[in-house]
């Protein structure tokens, strides 16, 4: 089976509401979809978010991304994973976004061809049924306590609070209050993961009065508090505190978990196919952690639909731990591009069972929602 077409298709999102984080608020999502059809007639579906703070890309830059990379796969083996990344990396440096979409329709396509589910390309299933991570965000203790509460109600038992919305202090009193109010609910040895996402957005100074203020709260980790390249501003933080520190935005390749951990920067890492360049990667990634001794979030950026969402669960199967959890962001979204969406049923989600991503895009859903850009000459 050979690639015989690559279309990229720029796609606008509405959000059920926007999502406040410390460098950018989402109010809607900017995707690119990539559909690639065999010779044999099959169609396989990746996705890539914009995500200009993160890996650099716009979408006008990952359209033109896959326009120069696609010559150099049409023809090749859709099965041939190994070799596609080979070709995409010959051809173009870094747009690991643009790459990861590419991947991601390879899989797909591969795995609707063979009959099997994408974990089942990658290996033994370790798990089925999983805790989604609730984001809760904003600069309204109160709000954040009523939403975690309805979560909670919900059967959410793992949450994301957002914080460098605030001053690290403000930040802080209402990341402990939410802590000990959902770490106070569980009862009978049932587990609880609270976690803080700075998405970059303390300085060093300020985050380290961030975790002095937490103290004690039983905050499972804080991801990215500072410049996603300040290792050594990771690495003092991570020396001050007992509240382990992950990675996000600074992790981009295998090189950059090994340095995290040689640094002692983060006992972990969150794990987005947008910066690694595709699943395998991704596998890859979580592979070295394990043997590293590194915990693991698998995670989509905020804005991605049941397709990307889907191929984050995936990975979560059959990746070796996922201690941190598994965050997927279709649920945010006012409008996807399947008529089935992805069921969250108790804060929890089953990987799919149907062949490839197990996700029917809507083509007349996707293509409502297309739109132009003016391209760069």
């Amino acid at each position: 089976m050979k690639i015989k077409t690559i279309e990229a298709i720029a796609v606008r999102l509405p959000m059920k509401k926007p999502v406040q984080m410390a460098s950018e608020t989402v109010a809607q999502a900017e995707n690119v979809f990539v559909r690639i059809e065999s010779d044999a007639g099959l169609v396989g579906w990746g996705e890539a978010a914009a995500a200009p703070t993160m890996t650099g890309e716009t979408i006008a830059g990952m359209m033109a991304a896959i326009d120069l990379m696609q010559p150099k796969l049409i023809g090749r083996a859709a099965y041939d994973f190994a070799g596609a990344t080979a070709a995409m990396d010959m051809q173009l440096y870094g747009n690991s976004g643009a790459k990861a979409a590419i991947d991601m329709a390879l899989h797909d396509l591969v795995g609707r061809a063979s009959g099997r589910p994408v974990y089942a390309l990658f290996g033994a299933k370790a798990r089925s049924r999983m805790p989604v991570l609730a984001v809760i965000g904003s600069e309204d203790a109160a709000a954040d306590l009523h939403e975690a509460q309805a979560r909670w109600n919900a059967g959410y038992r793992a949450f994301k609070i957002k914080v460098g919305l605030s001053s690290p202090e403000a930040d802080a009193v209402r990341t402990m209050m939410l802590c000990q109010e959902l770490k106070g609910q569980a009862q009978g040895g049932e587990t609880c993961l609270v976690c803080a996402d700075a998405n970059q957005g303390f300085s060093v100074d300020d985050a380290l009065i961030f975790v002095r203020g937490v103290g004690d709260c039983g905050l499972d980790f804080f991801e990215q508090p500072v410049s996603a390249h300040d290792l050594d501003g990771m690495s003092r933080i991570a020396a001050t505190t007992k509240v382990p520190i992950g990675a996000d935005e600074g992790v981009h390749s295998l090189d950059d978990i090994t340095r995290h951990h040689e640094r002692k920067a983060a006992r972990g890492v969150s794990l987005k196919a947008i910066k690694l360049g595709g699943l395998s990667r991704l596998f890859a990634a979580s592979r070295l952690c394990g043997q590293l001794g590194m915990q693991v979030n698998i995670s989509c950026k905020t804005g991605e639909t049941s397709l990307a969402s889907a191929a984050a669960m995936h990975l979560a199967a059959v990746a070796p731990a996922i201690a941190w959890g598994l965050t997927v962001t279709s649920s945010g979204l006012a409008e996807d591009v399947t008529a089935t969406p992805l069921r969250i049923d108790g804060g929890h989600i089953e990987v799919p069972e149907q062949p490839g991503l197990g996700i029917d895009v809507d083509e007349h859903r996707l293509r409502r929602r297309q739109y132009e850009f003016k391209r760069v000459a």
